[in-house]
């Protein structure tokens, strides 16, 4: 029987990048360029393979900076520390591993570090929360598996993480009064959030750049396999001099071709290059997901998903869907980074970076939304790489948008510059003018 094919092309490796791995039906295959992670109930999640087994790491031998992790040191330590408490048979892989309570990590965590203090559980509950975003790690009520990413491991790797995880200090844990790991474990295994994700195989998906790649030597394979990583992974555009796949016009075009495939585009600044998403597959995606712009009950009028470049790497966000508000707190740190600024003649027309934080106390008085909810907004805005931290002393300081602005086409561009006019002058020439062009459409 042949098995149901999910929505190939794409879309479907937009969505992947936008809003994290894909969720697939029973019986339902991943799409080309997709491993598989197959759950025992049948129902499974599809995640984009990296060309040729070669991960983002590559990044380091090109000496390229890639997409920033917030607090990346402890972050990487608290993902080791759910590795030692997931993956207790180091005979099998990784994933999918077991559930652990996630006092037992913080426990874990706490002999890594030789440190008990109120700070370091913050850090790590921090780390936690990045890592449960990006699909790392799955949290729920109190427990953590390994996240659908960890199957991403190449075997390669296997010995080196079974080598950090016997080198890993065990926890002294004391005997729980109240209720046992033991106990709470098989408690998450009838769970239906976690118990779907407990177990299950990875399954190879359809090749999707042999026919690009075939008819190259290995030498130039190398290269734009290369530069395909760079693009995609780099926090800043890169130059076009370092890279043969960018120079080469012949070599610029397959790259182009294989970004096609994944609903991406080059997006060129001067000399430097990076990737950005294709406008047709943006807009294809966006007119499939409407979102309602409810944005306006808390904060001016917020850009649409379509026109910002959500989803910038592996090694931070998954990727994300923006909620109302953080399409509401973006919509104001572009009104007073970049709109403001640029109308007083303080930042060039085509830049979307800006060296004028908006203070978070501007933010405050500009949205109707709780504190709370205005921190989980800046917080998520900063993991996607849409915006940026400066600190500049106790009074100074802010956020500013971040370097995913980068990635923006011109298409995207000149349509988030229409939504920064309805969104700073609703009422002016401009905006009318804005509206109309858009209603003969």
């Amino acid at each position: 029987m042949k098995r149901q094919k999910a929505d190939d092309g794409p879309v479907a490796h937009v969505r992947a990048r936008s809003g994290g791995p894909l969720r697939l039906g029973a019986g339902v295959a991943a799409p080309s360029g997709m491993l598989r992670l197959t759950h025992p109930d049948s129902t499974g999640q599809a995640l984009p393979v990296w060309p040729d087994g070669v991960t983002p790491s590559i990044l380091d031998e090109y000496q390229v900076t890639p997409i920033a992790v917030e607090r990346s040191g402890e972050t990487r330590r608290v993902l080791a520390a759910v590795l030692k408490c997931c993956w207790s048979d180091l005979s099998v892989d990784p994933w999918p591993g077991g559930p652990a309570p996630v006092e037992l990590v913080l426990d874990t965590y706490r002999a890594l570090i030789g440190r008990s203090d109120d700070l370091m559980r913050n850090w790590a509950v921090g780390a936690l929360r990045r890592l449960h975003d990006s699909s790392w790690i799955v949290m729920d009520d109190g427990v953590v598996v390994l996240g659908p990413r960890c199957a991403l491991w190449p075997v390669e790797s296997h010995a080196q993480l079974q080598e950090l995880v016997r080198r890993l200090p065990e926890p002294e844990r004391p005997e729980l009064t109240v209720v046992a790991d033991a106990d709470i474990v098989a408690a998450a295994e009838t769970t239906p959030d976690l118990a779907s994700g407990l177990g299950g195989r990875v399954e190879g998906g359809a090749a999707e750049f042999g026919d690009l790649l075939g008819g190259y030597d290995e030498r130039r394979r190398a290269e734009l396999v290369a530069a395909f990583m760079v693009v995609e992974y780099a926090a800043e555009p890169v130059q076009e001099a370092r890279f043969a796949a960018l120079r080469d016009p012949a070599l610029r075009h397959t790259l182009g071709e294989m970004l096609a495939r994944r609903g991406r585009t080059l997006v060129q600044h001067r000399e430097r290059w990076t990737s950005g998403y294709d406008d047709s597959t943006s807009t294809a995606l966006a007119r499939q997901t409407p979102d309602d712009d409810a944005a306006s009950d808390v904060a001016a009028p917020a850009p649409d998903d379509g026109d910002l470049p959500v989803g910038g790497g592996e090694g931070g966000s998954a990727g994300m869907r923006l909620g109302v508000s953080e399409r509401a707190v973006l919509t104001l740190v572009l009104v007073h980074s970049v709109a403001i600024p640029r109308a007083e003649g303080l930042l060039p027309e085509d830049s979307w970076l800006s060296p004028h934080p908006t203070p978070v106390d501007e933010l405050r008085r500009h949205t109707q939304l709780p504190i709370g909810e205005l921190e989980a907004a800046l917080r998520a805005l900063r993991h996607a790489g849409l915006l940026g931290q400066v600190k500049a002393g106790e009074e100074a300081g802010g956020y500013v948008p971040g370097p995913q602005f980068h990635r923006l086409t011109p298409a995207a561009r000149r349509r988030l510059q229409e939504e920064l006019i309805l969104a700073a002058g609703p009422n002016t020439p401009l905006a009318a003018a804005v509206r109309a062009r858009r209603s003969a459409k």
